[in-house]
């Protein structure tokens, strides 16, 4: 499996940008699908994650009613809608699989097994 984020770029705080993860292959539907972020000198920390059917979202509470996780199934598409962004959401966002498809709550690192190389988000004015 390989997947493709993009959309990252310079926005100004208050502003909105969506990114997208591409995912190959035909079992996209399968899986729980998350997006985490890593700024210089911090670890990678999670933002969100929706399971299979998109019904089950999940969000970091630094994140929590700014931005949105959905995801196309039809079209192995990934998503993160995010608004009302802040200079500290500046981070590099990467998009992972998740081995199961369904969670009551945000696995650990370890529970996805396949990752996006990553887009870069600037919140700057």
């Amino acid at each position: 499996v390989q997947l493709q984020a993009y959309g990252g770029g310079l926005v100004q705080p208050g502003g909105s940008l969506r990114l997208s993860c591409a995912v190959s292959g035909r079992t996209f539907s399968n899986y729980a699908m998350g997006w985490f972020r890593q700024a210089p000198g911090k670890e990678r920390e999670f933002v969100a994650l929706i399971t299979w059917s998109g019904r089950g979202e999940y969000y970091a509470d630094s994140v929590k009613g700014r931005f949105s996780i959905f995801r196309d199934n039809a079209n192995n598409m990934l998503y993160l809608q995010m608004n009302s962004l802040k200079p500290e959401d500046t981070a590099v966002y990467f998009c992972a699989r998740a081995r199961g498809n369904y969670y009551q709550s945000p696995p650990p690192l370890y529970e996805y097994d396949a990752w996006g190389q990553g887009t870069q988000v600037t919140v700057s004015s």
